[in-house]
């Protein structure tokens, strides 16, 4: 008795997929770029697709997603860990025969190499980390990675820096490795304001000052030039990490017993 009921409805939905359904599928296509498969397959493939998103053989599209994961995560460690060298560290064991981190204000950085180890140390010491920022960027921008990824690559130098697997996770501020990944990828920006940034140390001295006059106007000044939306925003995110860290470190020392 329930076939005799469902037949009527059976026979109308026969007849609607013969007259609408088989022409449109096979008149569309859908193109599966995006996946990561290089082909354009009928709408009627639909099951042999599945199983290629789904994993279920090793396809050429999978093969190259799981291969931009991979590169991915590797880059980002290999900026962490170029970050991580500590330039002013090794500078004042090769220099002093000291840890750093026992000298002047402890930071592991351009600004305390140049107080305690002499300026010509200190200038070697910011060009390297500077460096180190610089060609992080310019290695993952090599690769052909997205462009999440190179952002994410300049983040973890500059944390590499800041808190390095090598001597303890207790490094620099990160002011010369974000102006190194900065100059990569705004480079007019900062340009402009390096130079204005330059002078102002140069008058003044005053290292503070002369990074306010580089990162305060940077968002602004990228945001004239026509910088994209995203890096805009990049670039008031890594100042404000600098800052952070500053934050941080000077709170810890306030509260260190005398």
């Amino acid at each position: 008795m329930f076939s005799y009921i469902i037949a009527p409805f059976h026979s109308i939905t026969n007849g609607f997929s013969s007259v609408y359904l088989k022409p449109f599928t096979k008149r569309c296509k859908i193109s599966f770029a995006k996946a990561g498969v290089a082909e354009v397959a009928d709408a009627t493939d639909l099951k042999s697709v599945g199983e290629i998103l789904v994993g279920s053989s090793p396809t050429p599209g999978t093969i190259k997603i799981e291969h931009n994961i991979a590169m991915f995560y590797l880059i980002v460690i290999l900026g962490y860990l170029l970050g991580s060298i500590p330039t002013a560290y090794i500078a004042g064991r090769l220099v002093k025969g000291r840890d750093i981190r026992e000298m002047g204000d402890g930071n592991v950085g351009a600004q305390n190499a140049f107080r305690q180890l002499g300026a010509r140390i200190g200038v070697t010491v910011g060009i390297v980390d500077v460096g180190k920022g610089a060609l992080a960027i310019l290695v993952a921008q090599a690769v052909n990675i997205p462009q999440l990824a190179i952002l994410a690559t300049g983040a973890a130098v500059i944390i590499g820096h800041n808190w390095p697997v090598f001597i303890g996770f207790k490094g620099g501020r990160g002011e010369a490795t974000t102006i190194g990944v900065l100059l990569i990828l705004v480079t007019q920006p900062m340009l402009i304001l390096g130079a204005m940034a330059a002078a102002v140390l140069i008058k003044t001295k005053n290292v503070v000052l002369a990074s306010v006059v580089l990162f305060l106007p940077l968002s602004l000044v990228s945001w004239w030039l026509g910088v994209s939306g995203g890096l805009v925003a990049y670039s008031i995110g890594l100042p404000c990490l600098v800052g952070l860290t500053h934050y941080v470190r000077t709170r810890q020392k306030l509260m260190r017993p005398a």
